[in-house]
Parts: C-alpha cells; structure tokens; sequence
C-alpha cells in the first residue's frame, strides 16, 4: 500500500511540473480533484481484496482444524474399538450353538380370497304376468326342476280351450276330406286346406301349451332358498329376479395375484385356504388361472374349488390364500435375528476350533429367500456348522466360547 501511494505521488508531481512548463496553471485544480478521486478508488480497492483475502484465509485454517479434530476422533475411536475387542477375546463367553442340518424351505404369497357359491342363481320367470301363488319360503331345501312359484295364465288357459274346440272340428273335417280323396271324390285343394287347418291348429295348441309351461317358476339347480324377492300379487318379469337358489355344498375362491407371480405359479399347484373365522386350514389344487392381466392393478385371477360337506364355509367368508413361490428341498436355513450387518456385508457367528480351546468365527454369507422369520443362507454355511444361537451379541471374532 505504501509502495503504491509513493508511485501516486511521484507522478502527480511530474505532472505538475510539465503542466506549469507549458503553462497550463489554469488546468491544475480541476486536475487535482480527480487525481484525488481515482487515488481514492484505488484505496478502497485495495482494501477489499486484502478483507477478501483475509476471509478465505480465515476459512481455510478453520477447516484444517475440523479435518485434524476429525482425525484425533477416528484414532481414538479405533483405540476404544480394539481395547474392547481385546477385552471380548480374552474373557470366555458363555454362548448357545445348533448345528445346522439341510431342509426344506418354503416361501409363500398371502393375499385375500373372495368366496363364492359354485351355484348361486337368481331365478327370474321366463314371461311376464302377475305372481298368482308362491310355493316355497325362505330356507326351504328345492330340487332341481322344482316350481316356486306359478303365474296366472287364466287368459292362456281359455285360449287353448278355444282352439282344443277348432282343433276338434279341423280334425273330424280332415277326416272326412280325406275318405273322399281316398275314392277319388272331391279336389285336392279341398283335401290340403282341411290338412293345413288342422296342422296350424295343432301347433298353436302346442305354443299355447308352452307358454302356460312359462308361468311357472322353477328353479335351475338343486339348492336352498336364500332369499324370496317378490310375493303373490307382484308382477313377474324375465328383468326382475324372483327368488335366489343357493347350493353351499361346492364352494369357489378367487384370489388376485401380482403379475410378478405369473411365472411361478401354474394350474394344479396346491394352495393353503385360512378362514379365520372358523381357525380352519384347507388344501386344494388351483383350478384354473386367468387369462388376462387387470390393467387397473397388474394381478391375474386364480381360482380354487372346495369341497363343503358341512356347509360352514359362506359365500364372502373372509379368507387368506396362501400360495407358494418358491422351494428348496435341500436348504440351509437360520433364523433372520443371527444375521448382523457391517459395511463389508452380512455376516453370523460359527465355532471354530482353535488348539484345544474353542472361539467364534465371523463369517461373511449371502442370503436368499425370507419366510417367517428365517432366512435362507445360500453361500457361506454348510451341513454339520455349529452356528452362535445365544449370546452372539456378546462376541467378536477370536472370543473363546463356553456351551
């Protein structure tokens, strides 16, 4: 700073002079004033790169003293870490040990179930015409083919009366028209009209006689009457049901499965079925599984049918299908609880054999599949291991153990 206002000052009295030499007195003062200004912009110019300076300065030593601090923190810790692991590995530790064996794993997917009747119908009659008489009441056992309830077919009935007459008078007079064709008596024209009026007659018997057939209401398969919707006097029509036959002694359970699955799971596979409800368990092959994916939630349908014999599964009876996606017949399992984590990976506790004392083994595995609790171990264990059961929060690798 020095350094530069010397320079400053020697130059403004060169000028000076040259001016006064040329004669420019008149010049000097304005001159003056802004050698004044730039000296003063200079200044403070100067001093804001050295506050600058100062800070960075500043900041840089603060974070040498946090990264050496840092650094104490680690050693100290290091030291604390290695005086307990001595500790741990010179006192014997009490501990329990399994030995492993193979065996079978399972995994499997829960979802929710709904239930249904193998037959459910609701029975609607096949014309529309007023309910004249209901035979059956609610709860009642039916068969197949069994009338619920009739129609009034009056209007019908006086009809086929009517055309039984016609059909009477066409039969006698085709008959007789047809005695006389066989003598050669008579046209043709005469015999194929009595033959043609008898023919018509006779299937409209037949229709009339169907649709009497119509006004009774029966019932499709054989079941229980679980709910009677209409009653003598309504109105009967194919659009509105009349009574819902019920047969619980097949059941159906659908289940809706990820997509994720569609690979693992096939047509025949046995499924585990919980009803909470009854605290009863039931096996059954799938039946069939669906074609398509539901774009709204990516699953497929499967289907399971059961058997009922006591009738104490309902329909939307809350279950849990429990279907299996994987299995291993030749596993090395533990419970999930022996596996610990560090930065290099999972890791448990074996015994090993050191002179003729025994210490734990740290050893790193590689985990599978996780079912209840227990997880498959896929690499690092083998049949006949003695593995740490108890006490393996107790223990570093080397601790003696005692069991």
């Amino acid at each position: 700073m020095n350094k530069i206002n010397k320079a400053f000052f020697r130059n403004k009295r060169m000028i000076k002079l040259r001016i006064s030499a040329f004669g420019f007195r008149a010049v000097v003062k304005p001159m003056n004033k802004i050698l004044i200004l730039l000296t003063a912009a200079v200044i403070i110019a100067s001093c804001s790169a050295t506050k600058t300076n100062d800070e960075t300065g500043s900041k840089g030593e603060q974070l040498q003293l946090y990264k050496q601090e840092l650094h104490d923190l680690k050693q100290k810790i290091e030291e604390l870490e290695k005086e307990l692991g001595t500790n741990k590995k010179n006192d014997i530790v009490k501990v329990k040990v399994a030995k492993l064996k193979t065996d079978t794993f399972e995994h499997f997917v829960e979802v929710t179930g709904k239930v249904e009747a193998l037959d459910d119908v609701q029975v609607s009659p096949e014309t529309v015409g007023i309910i004249d008489e209901v035979l059956v009441k609610e709860g009642q056992t039916v068969r197949k083919g069994e009338v619920l309830a009739r129609l009034n077919t009056d209007i019908l009935e006086r009809s086929l009366d009517e055309v039984l007459v016609q059909l009477d008078l066409a039969n006698l007079n085709f008959e007789r028209q047809n005695n006389l064709w066989q003598q050669n008596i008579g046209s043709e024209m005469q015999y194929l009209q009595s033959k043609n009026t008898k023919e018509g007659l006779e299937k409209r018997v037949e229709s009339l006689k169907t649709q009497i057939e119509m006004g009774k209401i029966k019932s499709p398969i054989s079941g229980v009457v679980d709910v009677v919707y209409q009653k003598k006097g309504n109105i009967g029509n194919p659009q509105m049901p009349f009574a819902k036959v019920i047969n619980i002694s097949r059941m159906k359970v659908y289940a809706d499965i990820s997509e994720f699955y569609l690979t693992k799971i096939k047509k025949g596979d046995v499924v585990n079925i919980f009803f909470p409800a009854l605290n009863r368990e039931i096996k059954a092959p799938i039946n069939q599984i669906g074609n398509s994916i539901d774009p709204n939630n990516r699953t497929f349908r499967v289907r399971i049918n059961l058997n009922n014999p006591d009738k104490m599964i309902k329909p939307n009876l809350v279950s849990i299908v429990k279907l299996r996606d994987y299995l291993n017949t030749n596993a090395i399992v533990i419970p999930v609880l022996y596996i610990k984590e560090d930065l290099k990976g999972s890791y448990t506790y074996i015994v090993e054999q050191q002179n003729s004392k025994k210490v734990a083994k740290k050893v790193y595995v590689k985990t599978g599949v996780t079912n209840n609790n227990v997880i498959e171990i896929t690499e690092g264990l083998s049949a006949g291991v003695q593995i740490v059961t108890e006490g393996y929060n107790q223990i570093v690798d080397g601790t003696p153990l005692q069991f």
